[in-house]
């Protein structure tokens, strides 16, 4: 390609021939290199802190939102992208050539995100396929990797809807809130009570947390998850990725000493690291550390 060339660079295509582009929603965590590696377009969502509204990954990144909490926790919610925000990725894409979108989002039942999206895509005049995980934060992520690999290997949407069904119902994820009042606030926990004097490990299945074990000290809860982490193997005898996912800054020494615990665990393939931002910390708050185990994507 010459300086003059302005065709747009495409992305890879599938085996009927489309040029396929992949959207998700900044709930899914995605790192920075795993949306350059797969040229994901990530549609913010929308943080609202003390009233007012910010953009995840735009104008509100992790660090500046555990800014917010100086004390005391701030009234924090979260929305989802507007159809027009969508309609701005997917025009993007088409500029840069893609005649087919794959747009890959947190579960309908936790969020408006799919609905907005299915909005969104009315407004190109390319195919987009709405794709609902039915999981939240890096789970979301583990989908658009695992979307990601189907597209560069020339499947189609049939292959990556079978791929994300069977790798949804695959995945395991564990965690300790910094702050339990938020996942109350927001919902997730149903009729479950979070005891104050205990540290409680918790799990999410279909978008409702549980308590996975209740524990006196932080130590244990990294005997707890790590154990976690590596029954998934005797589940998945082809490996597994652990994802771990970090707060902020008082939360990396938990994080790194999660990651050292699983070095070297037979089955256990690669441990990956992700920061935990805006949207998910909105419902979890600083000190929050935890991962996601799932199927090694190949």
């Amino acid at each position: 390609m010459t300086a003059d060339d302005t065709t747009p660079t495409p992305t890879s295509t599938t085996s009927g021939g489309s040029t396929v582009g992949i959207v998700t929603d900044s709930n899914s965590q995605l790192t920075a290199d795993l949306a350059e590696r797969f040229d994901v377009e990530v549609v913010p969502m929308t943080v609202t802190v003390d009233g007012i509204d910010h953009l995840e990954g735009v104008d509100l990144d992790a660090d500046g939102f555990y800014g917010f909490f100086d004390g005391r926790p701030p009234e924090v919610s979260t929305s989802q992208p507007s159809p027009g925000s969508f309609a701005i990725a997917y025009r993007r894409l088409v500029d840069r050539g893609c005649t087919e979108i794959w747009s890959i989002h947190i579960a309908e039942a936790m969020s408006g995100t799919v609905a907005s999206a299915q909005l969104g895509a009315g407004e190109v005049d390319v195919p987009v396929h709405v794709i609902d995980t039915g999981s939240a934060s890096f789970g979301v992520g583990a989908c658009v990797w695992a979307a990601g690999v189907v597209r560069d290997r020339g499947g189609d949407v049939d292959d990556v809807r079978r791929r994300i069904e069977s790798f949804v119902g695959r995945l395991g994820t564990t965690f300790m809130v910094g702050v339990p009042l938020l996942v109350e606030r927001g919902g997730r926990a149903g009729d479950l009570e979070i005891p104050g004097e205990a540290i409680s490990v918790l799990a999410m299945n279909d978008g409702d947390v549980r308590v996975l074990e209740q524990v006196s000290t932080v130590e244990d809860t990294i005997d707890v998850m790590s154990t976690y982490a590596a029954s998934w193997v005797e589940r998945e005898p082809g490996g597994v990725t652990v994802a771990i996912g970090t707060a902020d800054e008082p939360s990396r020494p938990l994080s790194d000493r999660l990651a050292a615990a699983l070095t070297d665990v037979p089955g256990i393939d690669d441990v990956v690291h992700y920061r935990v931002g805006p949207s998910v910390g909105a419902h979890t708050g600083p000190g929050t550390f935890g991962l996601f185990v799932f199927p090694t994507i190949r």
